[in-house]
């Protein structure tokens, strides 16, 4: 398969993140896609049905290429009184929201291999992993099917483990991205030890030759235009499309985004005992300190209260997921914002040229070369970043 068969089946370096949890839904997916990126649905934490039926759904709203995206199986927790001492914890929030906690035991393998099996039986043209590596088996087995494949990286060496799969691309993505690090170990020493994404991509780059999709904190197209200078096939969003109309996120959410109340984003384990970038509220603050690294036990432990406080409309018990950048977020139809953010590329390229610094696209020397601001226009190949070695697409799960 060619180096640009990627960036071939979108026309925009711009892809959206799909993000678990019922944001990225087919309409979102659907309109991203049709305005020239590339759309993506999350089947973390749905059935392997439930999938199926987004994908049936989605196939109904557009023609165009699209993504799916699964979590990898976790390996065994071997201490469960960490996660008890925690549900006694959370007894008061419970008792607060009126529900139950959940049985942190629900399982751990979010019905991998059964997607992946609908995957092999109803190929989509791009499947993406967070959460750690597919083995190569898996990758050509999709392979066979026609459907190229990703997966998240958050260092060099995890990105070396990508390149080893046989993975198409690369998802570079940087600690200032929302929701879930895609590490794929989790080891809570590193859990203030991530990397800024313009360095990440930097050190990805000269470590592997696969194509980069660049994801953490992208709000503006002024940052892809960087990203793709930095040598990026495109960048993934998350946050900027979680405030869009289409978008599956809860109002209350949405609302969140650019509310003086929420000043800050930081890194916690709090809502499911992996390290996820949200909004700092009242949940965060008095339960932080104390989540257990166990994931995916204290997200089924957590997850009534969630949906209990997303149905009162508490943003101080939900898990905002947001991106560094979320203050920066447009309350825009997603196909005008995909439009928007083509044309600040456009006008960051045509600034760098201009003012004589360089050129403005890996592998182009003609970078000014308009983006297009619609979903009917076309990209040439300089002004889509793929002259390096290709593209690639969303970060797995939750990049925002």
């Amino acid at each position: 398969m060619s180096s640009s068969a990627l960036t071939d089946l979108f026309p925009l370096p711009i892809v959206q993140a799909p993000m678990a949890g019922g944001v990225s839904v087919p309409p979102l997916a659907a309109a991203v896609s049709e305005a020239g990126g590339l759309g993506f649905l999350a089947a973390g934490y749905k059935t392997a049905d439930g999938m199926y039926q987004e994908i049936n759904a989605l196939r109904a709203l557009t023609s165009r290429p699209f993504g799916v995206n699964l979590f990898m199986p976790q390996p065994e927790y071997s201490e469960p009184a960490a996660v008890e001492v925690y549900a006694e914890q959370l007894a008061g929030e419970a008792s607060w929201y009126d529900t139950e906690l959940g049985d942190p035991d629900s399982g751990r393998d979010d019905g991998y291999e059964a997607k992946l099996a609908v995957l092999l039986d109803n190929p989509v043209p791009v499947v993406s992993f967070h959460f750690g590596c597919p083995t190569p088996e898996v990758v050509e087995s999709l392979a066979r099917k026609g459907t190229l494949t990703l997966v998240t990286a958050t260092s060099a060496e995890e990105a070396q483990a990508v390149e080893r799969s046989g993975a198409h691309a690369v998802i570079v993505q940087g600690v200032e991205a929302g929701g879930h690090q895609g590490t794929h170990r989790d080891d809570p020493e590193r859990d203030c030890a991530g990397i800024g994404l313009l360095a990440l991509v930097a050190q990805v780059r000269e470590a592997v030759a696969l194509p980069i999709v660049a994801a953490g904190g992208v709000m503006r197209g002024g940052q892809i235009a960087a990203l793709l200078t930095a040598g990026a096939s495109a960048a993934q969003l998350g946050t900027a499309f979680l405030a869009t109309p289409e978008s599956g996120a809860a109002a209350v959410h949405k609302r969140a985004l650019t509310d003086p109340l929420f000043v800050r984003t930081e890194l916690t384990r709090a809502f499911s005992g992996r390290p996820a970038r949200g909004l700092v509220n009242r949940f965060m603050r008095e339960h932080g300190p104390y989540a257990p690294v166990a994931y995916p036990e204290v997200h089924h432990l957590t997850s009534p209260l969630r949906k209990a406080a997303a149905k009162a409309g508490d943003a101080q018990g939900m898990a905002l997921w947001a991106g560094q950048g979320h203050r920066m977020a447009r309350e825009l139809p997603a196909g005008e914002l995909v439009a928007v953010l083509a044309a600040e590329i456009a006008e960051a390229r045509a600034a760098v040229v201009s003012a004589g610094i360089g050129t403005a696209g890996p592998g182009s020397a003609s970078a000014s070369s308009s983006v297009p601001t619609s979903a009917s226009s076309s990209v040439p190949a300089s002004a889509s970043g793929s002259g390096e070695a290709g593209s690639g697409a969303a970060a797995g799960g939750e990049g925002r």
